[in-house]
């Protein structure tokens, strides 16, 4: 044991040891793994930035960190770059290196505008040290990662009572908390050998108690449900090669179209005679075109027959066109019992940079001659009509758009119900990526109280409810259905997070600028030359 101890602290002792155990203890904390060590995974790299006294320094040792455990919480980009873009596989690895390298810059800057700030106070002081962790929430929370990850979610994931926070302060202010909570244990390392190391343990240890506690209560006394929605989810399992293919109108069309109907007939058959609501499939699983002004071709009344014929409403992904633009869209669609279009649907807002938009492109075309295979969608309008149906009042989103908190909170304010979630995360295979981006949407359910419905193409496709419990999970890539009853409030109120979104960004700001500005004016202040007093 004690030589384990000695080669540990070697290890630690090395240049930039601190920031790559700040890295492995970031990256495995991050779902799916536990939150083990969430609540001090910064300080080893704070204690590293500490110590320096170099720019270069501080920058280099936050990007170790950042590279570290962008390899070990993030590596399934190296999957998608892979399918996605249909590069080799060391390629791909390359890409995700260079990934790993780009993609969290927000821990170097959190490091930078801290050594830049504190200039003019002393380093060791918890001055310097709140705004070094202020730094690093705000740094995180402001700059666009690829997916809107925080610290907060793997709480939930980890079905860790702390979560039902959420509801008052969000995933987000659940993430501030977290990272700031390094502090404490910063502070408790430093005592650990006295008498207040101890003290420092036991009330970190009896607030987090505390707040499980809360989560439970507020949990408890959430409104009872008094309406019940009984959806059918029918995840197709279409593989890339046949879906890019439907997609570019080389085939495979009927045969995806037969995969689904087979598939809702199956799962209409084990409804027993009960009447389902309506069904739901993942996004753009329709082969065709739907929407107004769109002619309606053999697909489309191959579909319309079925559902008249088996009095069915569905929910489901296809494409529709914007006229206005020329611009395909990547759309949601409910059809009514009889196979008919309720209007207005729901075009997918937040659209994929690479995938279905080329940034930069508005302002230099020339790059689109470039790279002509990217997708060119145009945005929708986001929440602005619910979808509504039969009393239901639904809010939409497509693939990673719930990823985006004051995105459902508009819904939720627009009085959706509940709210469904179509996806396709059939490019990221079975590590990870599924399980991150499942939970991050089901997170939107106890922000805003209100279910959340998710299909997938090739799953994970469930049921969020309000409470954060989630339903039954479907199988990875496999073809499934699923029947759910969900209980849900008609009228649902709002939460307070729903109502101060706005609070905790605004306290942590005004507390950055106030210790900012006064760590700024102490740099700058005139110095006293005490002998020319004399």
């Amino acid at each position: 044991m004690l030589r384990v101890n000695k080669i540990l602290h070697r290890g630690l002792d090395m240049r930039f040891g601190l920031p790559v155990f700040s890295g492995i203890l970031i990256g495995t904390s991050y779902i799916p793994f536990p939150p083990w060590a969430s609540l001090f995974c910064f300080v080893p790299l704070w204690i590293f930035w500490n110590r320096q006294t170099r720019l270069g320094e501080v920058v280099l040792g936050g990007l170790v960190c950042s590279f570290v455990f962008t390899l070990i919480g993030f590596n399934w980009v190296t999957y998608t770059l892979h399918e996605f873009a249909h590069l080799d596989w060391w390629v791909a690895c390359i890409g995700m290196l260079i990934f790993a390298f780009l993609a969290h810059l927000f821990v170097p800057l959190a490091g930078a505008l801290w050594f830049g700030l504190t200039g003019g106070i002393s380093r060791s002081s918890w001055h310097s040290r709140w705004i070094m962790a202020l730094l690093t929430v705000l740094s995180q929370a402001s700059m666009p990662t690829l997916f809107d990850w925080n610290f907060g979610y793997t709480w939930f994931a980890s079905n860790i009572p702390l979560y039902q926070w959420a509801e008052v302060v969000g995933f987000s202010g659940l993430s501030a908390f977290t990272v700031l909570s390094g502090l404490m244990a910063w502070a408790y390392w430093e005592g650990r050998r006295r008498v207040r190391g101890p003290r420092i343990l036991l009330t970190s240890l009896l607030v987090l108690v505390l707040l499980n506690g809360g989560g439970l209560w507020l949990n408890g006394r959430q409104d009872p449900p008094d309406g019940l929605l009984k959806v059918l989810m029918v995840q197709g399992n279409i593989g890339n090669s046949e879906k890019m293919a439907a997609e570019l109108g080389n085939g495979y069309q009927d045969g995806i179209l037969k995969a689904y109907l087979d598939l809702t007939e199956k799962g209409l058959q084990g409804a027993s005679g009960s009447t389902v609501d309506f069904a739901i499939w993942p996004e753009t699983a329709f082969p065709d075109f739907l929407g107004p002004g769109i002619r309606s071709g053999p697909r489309r009344e191959r579909l319309s027959q079925f559902l008249e014929g088996h009095k069915l409403a569905l929910v489901t992904g296809a494409y529709g066109y914007n006229f206005d633009l020329g611009k395909l869209t990547n759309s949601l669609f409910l059809l009514d019992r009889e196979g008919r279009l309720v209007e207005p649907h729901y075009s997918k807002t937040i659209l994929l940079a690479f995938g279905e938009y080329l940034p930069g492109e508005s302002w230099f075309p020339v790059i689109r001659s470039w790279l002509p295979p990217i997708g060119e969608f145009a945005r929708g309008d986001g929440p602005t009509h619910l979808i509504a149906w039969n009393g239901h009042r639904m809010g939409a989103q497509i693939c990673y758009e719930s990823l985006f908190p004051d995105f459902t909170r508009r819904w939720a304010d627009l009085g959706a119900e509940f709210l469904v979630n179509a996806t396709n995360d059939s490019w990221y295979g079975t590590w990870q990526e599924p399980r991150q981006h499942l939970m991050m949407t089901l997170g939107r359910a106890v922000e805003v109280r209100r279910p959340v419905i998710r299909v997938s193409n090739t799953g994970i496709s469930t049921v969020g409810l309000a409470s954060g419990q989630h339903l039954a999970e479907s199988p990875l890539h496999e073809p499934w259905v699923g029947i759910y009853e969900i209980p849900y409030r008609k009228d649902p109120t709002p939460t307070l997070y729903q109502s101060t979104y706005w609070f905790i960004p605004l306290l942590l700001w005004g507390m950055l600028i106030q210790l900012g500005g006064l760590a700024v004016w102490l740099r700058f202040k005139p110095r006293v030359d005490l002998k020319t007093q004399i």
